[in-house]
């Protein structure tokens, strides 16, 4: 069975209703480890060795957080940097990643139809996740498309938690292989 690493980042976590619906559907999934960035590096001080070992120890990984601005919130950024360092990561010698599978979670406050060409934000998610994407191919991981949950001033509870199985049961099939 694939472990999943899930790295959360969100700067004001206690706010946000939607990012609490998701995580509270996974607590009991033995197959994952539930990351909290922002509680374990308040001073963005990040453990590269901790980090890095717990990537070791998981062959899936999860950059789950709300996308701001059109990227991730800062910390995420700080973790790639830190974390995925040429020489560990990527570049000669650097071969920690490959074969590991990365993929983002996402929450948007923008509906998905404003993530097109026509739309208000001009571009597609994938498109706005091209840096992401590169960094992941450079460390040889393979990976996949984000799971976002759009729109997200306008759930009803319903959608909410239609939402979180939803997301629960990609998890599980992803640990079982299948992708």
């Amino acid at each position: 069975m694939n472990t999943v690493l899930l790295l959360f980042a969100h700067p004001r976590y206690e706010q946000s209703r939607v990012n609490r619906a998701l995580l509270s559907a996974l607590h009991h999934e033995n197959h994952l480890s539930i990351h909290d960035l922002y509680e374990r590096y308040p001073d963005f001080n990040i453990d590269a060795a901790h980090e890095r070992n717990l990537l070791l120890a998981h062959s899936i990984v999860v950059w789950h957080y709300p996308f701001y601005m059109y990227s991730a919130p800062a910390m995420i950024k700080q973790w790639i940097d830190v974390v995925l360092e040429h020489g560990w990561a990527h570049g000669e010698g650097g071969c920690n990643m490959a074969g590991k599978i990365a993929f983002h979670t996402l929450t948007t406050g923008g509906a998905r139809e404003g993530y097109r060409r026509d739309g208000c934000n001009r571009y597609r998610l994938g498109e706005l996740l091209a840096p992401f994407e590169q960094t992941a191919r450079l460390c040889n991981m393979t990976y996949l498309p984000p799971f976002a949950v759009q729109g997200t001033y306008r759930l009803q509870d319903t959608d909410l938690q239609a939402a979180a199985r939803l997301y629960q049961r990609l998890l599980q099939r992803l640990s079982r292989g299948a992708f």
